[in-house]
């Protein structure tokens, strides 16, 4: 099962990779196949001194997270998404966070599911009737019902 990451996902995987997220991420390769926009990079690293700071890390430890992280996930050109379904995810979006666009416009493109940690995101699409949006406690019971 394909499966987009949004950043609050990658945010908390790199502050805990021992957590839910985090083995979510690391133990369920045979179940789901990861993948997130390149854009979420940059903003992991316009955020960078903020995750150090919160997650009280040495810069060479929190870069050893974000490479385990990364690792896990297939990173996939924004560019290579045909406008109409980048429209569409615009107009899914416009009164939530047109900051998600990419995210939601990845996940219809890929035909994949939407894992976010951003409640307002995900009660705002599923308001829609956007059945793809998961959280990590969905995402549980998705992977435990596929062993």
């Amino acid at each position: 099962m394909k499966i987009v990451v949004d950043t609050n996902i990658i945010f908390s995987a790199l502050l805990n990779t021992n957590g839910t997220i985090g083995d979510l991420l690391f133990n369920s390769e045979s179940i789901f196949e990861f993948y997130s926009c390149t854009y979420m990079r940059y903003e992991i690293e316009k955020h960078w001194e903020k995750l150090k700071r919160i997650s009280k890390l040495s810069e060479s430890n929190l870069q050893e997270s974000k490479y385990r992280v990364y690792s896990k996930i297939h990173f996939i050109n924004e560019e290579l998404i045909p406008g109409n379904v980048w429209l569409e995810a615009e107009t899914i979006v416009e009164d939530i966070d047109k900051d998600d666009s990419d995210f939601v416009a990845l996940t219809n493109y890929l035909e994949a599911n939407l894992w976010t940690g951003d409640k307002e995101l995900y009660n705002g699409l599923r308001k829609k009737g956007y059945e793809r949006a998961h959280t990590t406690s969905e995402l549980l019971i998705l992977r435990q019902s596929s062993i």
